[in-house]
């Protein structure tokens, strides 16, 4: 299945999302067709924009994904799904390991982690630098990645339908004429 096949499937219909309350205050420019496409371009810049927005600590990421995908045309309900892989569930462990790679990168020895040391501001700057970090990365191998991944299979259902079509015409297949215009 190609991964566009594969995104419609599981992507809700686009009117659902026009119409939701809490996006109403992008106005008519949520309408545009671009923030609706999938195309590799559309879907990988989905990639980027929702993964570094999943990193950043603060309540209103998906607004920040939705108003960044406006911004850079990249398709909205991508970018504001993936922000989803920072949840309630996955935040401790997340959030840690970018305070590890904070600490890490700026060469400082590590205290004892928890959220009221990072809202006093004992660890802000380690933690912060981590997110920075993270979401660079995730969002710089998310763009390549998934673009990669679209032209993989793009790729290799052009040279399945090649290799069918040489087959045809091997076979002298008198409908063939019919099969190259597919």
């Amino acid at each position: 299945m190609m991964p566009k096949e594969l995104l419609k499937k599981y992507m809700p219909h686009p009117e659902i999302i026009k119409n939701h309350k809490n996006l109403q205050f992008l106005g008519a420019k949520l309408h545009d067709p671009n923030l609706w496409h999938l195309n590799r371009r559309s879907v990988s810049m989905a990639f980027a924009v929702g993964l570094f927005c999943a990193w950043i600590p603060t309540p209103g990421q998906m607004a920040i994904a939705a108003i960044a995908a406006f911004y850079m045309r990249a398709n909205l309900p991508i970018s504001v799904a993936l922000v989803w892989l920072t949840n309630p569930i996955t935040m401790p462990p997340l959030f840690y390991f970018a305070y590890l790679v904070g600490v890490y990168a700026l060469n400082l020895p590590t205290a004892n982690f928890s959220m009221d040391a990072i809202l006093s501001g004992e660890l802000l700057f380690p933690f912060l630098t981590g997110c920075l970090m993270l979401g660079i990365i995730c969002s710089t191998a998310g763009y390549f990645g998934f673009s990669y991944f679209w032209r993989y299979h793009t790729t290799n259902k052009w040279q399945h339908r090649q290799q069918h079509r040489q087959q045809l015409a091997r076979t002298k297949n008198p409908c063939r004429s019919i099969e190259w215009r597919l």
